[in-house]
């Protein structure tokens, strides 16, 4: 299998689940407002924080208004995160490979690519009813990945794309609980209170996991939320999840991309990923709150970077000038022309 097409299908889905977790946390925030509003720096301050983008964002605009996030977030080519160049790069990456994938995925993500491309001409008009617009970026992502499930044949292409999906939603998932770890609780007078219980179940939301969460416990409380989150072994969201099922597809990829036993470089992956999973089963809510919560996310985030650097060393170098970093650097660049 090429390490071009290897690599665009890994970096496809990366970049659609990117987008739709930026969905995700927008569309919590905007609850938020309505159930419990409060100061609109401390609201979606962090939202902008948790994609590692708040440096640039500070430059561009300066106070994070709800007005600005969006705006940044959403529609800004200026921002590699923003959804319309993950969109974007999602959609090229599939471009890109039209020959391995089906039919029915590049219609999708093409109209993805145009509902968000048509919105970032009007962005007003746009967000005049946001929850539609972002429901409806979530739904597309959500299909897209359901399609490839059910079109694709599950073999080395299929695994690559799976890793992309599940890697970064691991990451992702622990951003959003990272990023709410800043505003939940805001004094203790709060904790156990109605205005607590209301930002618990919206941190919930945003990875669609209240029901489910509601099938394991019946109250919402904060170390429930955080076992959930990262240590749960069946929801599909969860970092442990994730790197479970990430943990198979590297089993695979062992054997389908002609990697040798003693290859160590090879076998970097999935070597890193089942030390990781077997940190997280020995681990237990407990521990998380006595290392730090944000600690404890911050190491996380780092152990998942790792484990993409040693995917690009394994499979996906050399690349072709069309993939994934020269993509993105046209994105930056076409941005800055813009402007």
């Amino acid at each position: 299998m090429l390490s071009r097409v290897a690599d665009s299908i890994y970096w496809m889905q990366r970049y659609r689940e990117r987008a739709e977790n930026i969905a995700r946390l927008i569309d919590v925030n905007l609850f938020l407002n309505i159930d419990a509003p409060g100061d609109e720096r401390q609201q979606w301050h962090p939202s902008v924080v948790t994609t590692g983008d708040y440096d640039l964002f500070e430059k561009l605009y300066g106070k994070p208004t709800e007005a600005n996030v969006l705006q940044f977030l959403t529609f800004d080519v200026r921002n590699p995160n923003s959804i319309l160049n993950c969109v974007s790069l999602s959609r090229e990456n599939a471009r890109s490979i039209r020959e391995t994938i089906t039919s029915e995925m590049w219609h999708e993500i093409n109209l993805l690519y145009l509902h968000v491309k048509d919105a970032a001409a009007a962005p007003k008009k746009a967000l005049k009813h946001p929850f539609e617009f972002y429901a409806h970026i979530r739904r597309s992502c959500q299909l897209f990945t359901g399609i490839m499930d059910t079109t694709l044949s599950h073999d080395e292409v299929w695994h690559f794309g799976r890793l992309g999906n599940l890697l970064e939603r691991a990451d992702q998932s622990s951003r959003i609980l990272d990023a709410k770890y800043y505003i939940l609780l805001p004094s203790v007078e709060h904790v156990g209170s109605p205005y607590d219980d209301i930002l618990w179940a919206a941190l919930l939301k945003s990875v669609s996991g209240l029901e489910m969460y509601r099938r394991s416990w019946h109250e919402i409380r904060h170390s429930h939320v955080v076992d959930f989150i990262i240590l749960h072994r069946d929801f599909p969201r969860s970092v442990h999840s994730c790197l479970r099922r990430a943990e198979d597809s590297l089993r695979v990829l062992g054997g389908t991309c002609g990697a040798d036993a003693s290859d160590t470089v090879s076998h970097d992956p999935l070597r890193l990923v089942q030390k990781m999973c077997g940190e997280l089963e020995e681990t237990n809510v407990y521990d998380i709150v006595k290392f730090g919560l944000h600690e404890f996310l911050d190491q996380i985030q780092t152990k998942i970077s790792e484990i993409s650097q040693s995917m690009y060393h394994a499979y996906l170098s050399p690349y072709p000038k069309n993939s994934r970093s020269a993509l993105a650097a046209e994105v930056v660049r076409a941005g800055q022309e813009q402007s």
